[in-house]
């Protein structure tokens, strides 16, 4: 996928999102993070693509600009719609105005701020929407090329220079000797071998043996791998090798609280 398709697909999955949670109960806990509301999660996703639309369309590459002006979601829910899609549309129109090397920052450590922040939006838009389903009670339902892309986000972000800088109890716990594990999507291109190192966790795009491997369909391993959904409630996805290992991994993956 390249950034238009990111955008597109962001734009589609906020939409769906913006449908199910429009004149929802605001104080409606998120049963898949715990310390927020239903309002909460609308304020995040809107709040957070508005963010990076200043950094992306600013050029922005210092961050604290984008961080004060940040944009707080409406009270009423029932504004709740037109404030997310109008927010997704527009950070479509800010990554339109931009080539994908235009310096812009972005906190992997990565130098690669327009690529990086299109797939951030949509791996935020689908594990989201993840998230009001579990509260409304909705079917979530993804199709592989972009629950690949979000898989591809969030094991790319978690395992980047910035988040281990930055994130000292997930490096702590995530230090190693070689340990590994490997990931595999089985309805669309999509594999994933993670190293646990002394100074960081490798990722390499490959098929290989590990020391534990999971294997199904891609937006089951997204919801396993994001926490949004237990383990042992995800029958698609086959276990092989040291499972202890993948369920030390998922325990640390705790990207909202930590």
């Amino acid at each position: 996928m390249d950034t238009s398709t990111y955008l597109e697909a962001v734009v589609e999955q906020t939409s769906t999102f913006a449908d199910w949670v429009h004149g929802g109960n605001a104080t409606a806990p998120v049963p898949t993070c715990p310390k927020w509301t239903l309002a909460d999660l609308v304020d995040h996703v809107g709040s957070t693509q508005r963010m990076v639309t200043m950094l992306v369309g600013e050029r922005m590459t210092e961050p604290s600009g984008a961080f004060a002006r940040y944009v707080p979601g409406p009270t009423d829910s029932a504004r709740w719609r037109a404030w997310l899609t109008d927010g997704a549309a527009e950070a479509k129109q800010a990554f339109e105005s931009v080539a994908d090397d235009t310096p812009v920052w972005d906190p992997s450590g990565a130098a690669a701020g327009v690529p990086f922040w299109s797939r951030r939006l949509l791996g935020e838009a689908c594990v989201h929407r993840a998230d009001a389903a579990a509260t409304l009670g909705m079917r979530y339902e993804l199709a592989p090329e972009p629950a690949v892309a979000a898989v591809e986000d969030w094991l790319d972000t978690m395992t980047s220079r910035g988040y281990w800088e930055n994130r000292s109890g997930f490096a702590d716990a995530m230090r190693g000797d070689g340990q590994t594990l490997h990931f595999h999507a089985t309805d669309a291109p999509g594999e994933w071998l993670a190293r646990r190192e002394a100074d960081r966790v490798a990722l390499e795009r490959t098929h290989t043996r590990a020391d534990v491997a999971v294997r199904g369909p891609a937006a089951d391993l997204l919801l396993v791998l994001s926490r949004r959904r237990p383990l042992n409630a995800a029958p698609t996805l086959e276990i092989f090798g040291d499972r202890a290992l993948l369920d030390h991994w998922i325990e640390h993956m705790d990207w909202v609280t930590d």
